[in-house]
């Protein structure tokens, strides 16, 4: 599927869209995108509103998107059903979301002590990770994209500080997919939680901690009012969000949409990638001017150490679930150990000796 979507064919495909029917150059087609995400909001709902845009002007009007909010379909986590059943056109979420339906989908997002962003956009485009993905989506009907990039995110707000493995006993937190399951491991209870129903879970002690995803968007979410001690990450090192296309849609654009769509949707994410510096270095800097209450944390090395053992005994586990799953996280490990000897060597070393 994806063979025919590479950088050099989309650029030939758009070469030669003056080849398309007379029908299709003047067919206006109209397509409806189901967000996770509340109207308007920041960073990952600006992804979603410039994608459509660039399509917009890239396909001089011929294919429009418009996009429903979670405040107006109710579904936040229903974006898989939706697009599989062409309810909508388009979907954008995080592929751990439905983890409860297919166990592969969580791979595709981000896994804990996995590869960082830019490593992760290597493997997806070649690395062999966007054919993995859609031999994963493929049987339900859809076509599954990278939809931006938050970096590594924060380990989470909690009420009190974790000093040590006892302390996770019984802790009720909002963390989803692969880190769920690790941090389960360690004797939490890990929750799943949309955006919207984040704040007043943790005001209301429905939950005792939680992770979103960093400077760029927490402090907006006001989690600093009530869970002081704000931990650095481990779980999320490169958090991709998703483009969901329900692929017998997708099939029935011409040509040139379909490689018009599929560029729009790669700019986007990745601009996202850099929004999310900028952003979390921004608030990163109010936090130490404006909220001097926040206690930035680290968690301690017997933790990390308990996570890491956790997670290598989980990687194991799935590798025995079928053929594709072990196929997905080999792919991941091998493609992690080619690529980290660069980035300790380039960007690790560089920041070492430019303190």
């Amino acid at each position: 599927m994806f063979k025919h979507l590479s950088t050099t064919l989309i650029i030939s495909t758009l070469l030669l869209a003056s080849s398309s029917s007379i029908a299709d150059e003047k067919k206006t087609y109209r397509w409806r995108l189901a967000e996770t995400w509340p109207k308007d909001f920041p960073v990952f709902g600006d992804t979603v509103k410039s994608m459509a845009q660039r399509v917009k002007e890239m396909s001089n009007g011929r294919l429009i998107i418009s996009i429903d909010s979670k405040n107006k379909h109710k579904a936040p986590l229903g974006i898989f059903d939706m697009v599989r059943a062409g309810q909508y056109q388009m979907g954008h979420s995080a592929s751990y979301y439905w983890k409860g339906k297919d166990l592969k989908t969580m791979f595709f997002t981000t896994r804990p002590f996995g590869m960082t962003a830019t490593e992760q956009y290597a493997w997806f485009y070649y690395g062999g990770g966007m054919e993995l993905m859609q031999e994963v989506y493929g049987p339900y009907g859809l076509l599954s994209f990278p939809g931006g990039n938050t970096g590594n995110q924060m380990g989470g707000w909690f009420r009190k500080e974790i000093k040590s493995v006892d302390d996770l006993q019984g802790l009720k937190m909002r963390i989803p997919g692969f880190a769920g399951e690790v941090i389960s491991k360690l004797g939490a209870s890990p929750v799943n939680i949309p955006a919207g129903e984040l704040y007043t879970a943790l005001e209301r002690n429905t939950i005792d901690a939680l992770e979103w995803v960093g400077p760029s968007l927490d402090l907006r979410m006001g989690f600093q009012k009530v869970a002081p001690f704000y931990y650095t990450g481990w779980h999320e090192p490169a958090t991709e969000l998703q483009f969901l296309v329900n692929e017998k849609a997708f099939n029935t654009l011409p040509n040139d949409l379909q490689a018009i769509l599929t560029i729009a949707m790669r700019a986007s994410a990745y601009d996202m990638y850099a929004q999310s510096m900028h952003e979390n270095a921004i608030n990163l800097e109010k936090i130490a001017k404006e909220h001097p209450e926040i206690q930035i944390k680290t968690f301690p090395a017997s933790i990390m150490l308990k996570l890491q053992q956790a997670n290598n005994d989980l990687i194991e586990q799935f590798k025995q679930q079928d053929p594709l799953t072990k196929a997905i996280i080999e792919s991941q490990e091998r493609y992690q150990e080619i690529t980290r000897p660069w980035t300790q060597i380039s960007d690790q070393t560089y920041l070492e000796i430019s303190q």
